[in-house]
């Protein structure tokens, strides 16, 4: 397990299967209680480092790509909201 922030960094588990899974590749393993779970494969060191990662050697925690899917989001729903309605008006006081 690489992901440093996550509670099970550091630790080593026996890799049952790493598929497609929830629009991205996962990793499944057993817990130390027997339980089957998964993380995102780029949390750990099955999947290759994220060349933007290494590249960046740290000074930056967000891809160019993922700002701009983040900003088409935001711009698509003010679009939405204008065309619908201010919805957060109807639903709060």
């Amino acid at each position: 397990m690489v992901h440093p922030y996550h509670p099970l960094s550091g630790q080593e588990f026996e890799l049952l299967t790493w598929c497609q899974a929830w629009c991205e590749d996962r990793v499944f393993f057993e817990d130390r209680e027997g339980r089957v779970r998964s993380l995102p494969a780029s949390w750990t060191d099955v999947a290759p480092a994220d060349p933007f990662v290494t590249l960046s050697g740290g000074r930056s925690i967000f891809r160019l790509q993922d700002l701009r899917a983040l900003a088409a989001l935001v711009r698509d729903l003010q679009e939405s909201g204008k065309e619908d309605g201010d919805r957060v008006k109807e639903i709060t006081p």
